[in-house]
């Protein structure tokens, strides 16, 4: 049913869940999960805290959102800790992470009212106009690689929506699940308002089937986003599907090339290349290949691979050992149908999940490289003649969640902001998720969008009202 939970570093002993350093193998804490009669109550009162908090005014609401942005700014270097013992991010990307879910508290807090505001609209009676109501209690089932980030960007609309939320999160990072909903706790919310459910994957379903649960909201694996969406268009609920990316990444003759290489190595390896909206596939115009190769190549050979907690570190551990195996694995069959492989050369610690990063190049189609999502600190690189060709192959892939061109000519960027299939296409820059800007995809990366006026409105009644 939740194909993450079984690429997680868990163990399953005695009704615990210990969960395991992917630095350094040790078991880093124990958990109790959840109940069947503890996650009714909690399904309880959050129905319960819906039926006066929707009632609540934006200001109030806001007032404790921003609140709940001082927490995060407060305990950020604890919460990041935690984020890169559980998973491995390097510490100061994790210290990002934690401020960057306070910039959506304070986003939302700020324009809530705006988003939701009554919407006018012409008709035969004196006035009409869409009014905006919550649903209920959302349920987010979420995944383990922004253990902060992807959580709060559904929790802030959600809960300024006047709807209230409950968390199934990714087992490996449940001491980062429970730091979420102490950040609420310590805002001041009330009892109800937004809950970390201790659950394994088998539990999902029937919390998706209550009919006091009114929506749901996952990030994760296609096969988890498929499952799902059919529990929840059975109960005939509203779900949200941010998905996987194999994002393509198009470098034009025109292009400022020591940015389009810096922004490159960056795109692919921050989060220790465990983003679904990293960009994972390279095609580079043939007037400027061979530069862009040599210069990502040293790039590459300039990552530091090591301990996550220390400053310099570029890469750490993978999240579990089966996402490195894995890993392995893609970039082997690449090799055997035709690719050739660059390593950076580190030299890899002997025990937790490590990967080398290495550039996969000219993997043919139907390799791993060309047809896979690939989680992890590879890039996979190939030769163009033109951008017909880069669109082309860009587009011959089953997701659409991002892309990126890097170009001077305005033609070009117009071309590929038209033909190029994903859910955002990013000129001259990184494709990122910001509170202002929609973010989703399309074909196998999923539907709806989060973030801005979208995402709150994601789980809202689109009133029509009429009045003669």
């Amino acid at each position: 049913f939740y194909q993450q939970e079984t690429q997680h570093e868990v163990i399953m002993a005695d009704q615990t869940i210990k969960s395991v350093n992917p630095a350094n193998d040790t078991v880093i804490e124990e958990f109790t999960p959840h109940t069947p009669a503890q996650v009714a109550t909690a399904i309880r009162d959050a129905d319960e805290c819906f039926a006066d908090w929707r009632k609540t005014s934006f200001e109030y609401r806001a007032g404790l959102m921003l609140k709940a942005a001082d927490v995060l700014e407060a305990n950020a270097d604890r919460y990041a800790a935690d984020m890169t013992t559980e998973m491995g991010k390097p510490l100061g990307q994790a210290r990002a992470e934690v401020n960057k879910c306070a910039w959506v508290c304070r986003h939302y807090a700020e324009q809530a009212s705006n988003y939701l505001a009554d919407e006018p609209i012409e008709s035969s009676g004196t006035k009409a106009y869409v009014h905006h109501l919550p649903l209920g209690v959302i349920l987010a089932v979420m995944p383990w690689n922004f253990p902060f980030w992807q959580v709060f960007r559904f929790a802030a609309p959600i809960l300024m929506a006047g709807n209230t939320g409950l968390l199934k999160h990714a087992s490996n990072v449940f001491r980062s699940a429970l730091n979420i909903e102490e950040v609420f706790v310590e805002a001041g919310f009330p009892r109800g308002a937004f809950q970390t459910l201790l659950i394994g994957s088998k539990h999902v379903e029937s919390v998706i089937k209550d009919d006091r649960v009114k929506g749901v909201s996952l990030t994760g694996s296609g096969s988890a986003g498929g499952a799902v969406a059919a529990t929840a268009g059975k109960a005939i609920k509203p779900s949200l599907l941010e998905l996987g990316g194999s994002d393509a990444f198009i470098v034009m003759p025109s292009a400022d090339l020591e940015k389009a290489l810096d922004t490159a190595v960056k795109a692919r390896t921050q989060n220790n290349g465990q983003s679904c909206i990293a960009a994972k596939r390279f095609f580079v115009h043939a007037d400027v290949y061979d530069a862009f190769k040599s210069g990502f190549e040293a790039r590459f050979k300039n990552l530091k691979v090591g301990d996550p907690t220390e400053d310099g570190t570029h890469i750490g551990p993978l999240a579990t050992a089966s996402i490195r195996d894995e890993l392995v694995e893609q970039v082997e069959k690449s090799v055997k149908a035709g690719a050739t492989v660059f390593h950076a050369g580190n030299t890899l610690p002997d025990t937790g999940n490590w990967f080398d990063p290495c550039i996969v190049i000219g993997a043919p189609e139907g390799s791993p490289s060309a047809d896979e999502e690939m989680f992890g600190p590879v890039a996979n690189l190939w030769k163009v003649n033109d951008l017909d060709e880069a669109i082309g192959r860009a587009n011959h892939s089953i997701f659409g969640l991002g892309s990126v061109i890097f170009t001077q000519d305005k033609v070009e960027m117009d071309q590929a902001v038209s033909e190029l299939e994903a859910g955002a296409t990013f000129v001259n820059a990184m494709v990122s998720s910001d509170p202002r800007m929609p973010f989703g995809g399309i074909k196998q990366s999923g539907y709806g969008r989060e973030l801005a006026a979208d995402g709150i409105k994601a789980f809202v009644n689109r009133k029509t009202v009429f009045i003669a």
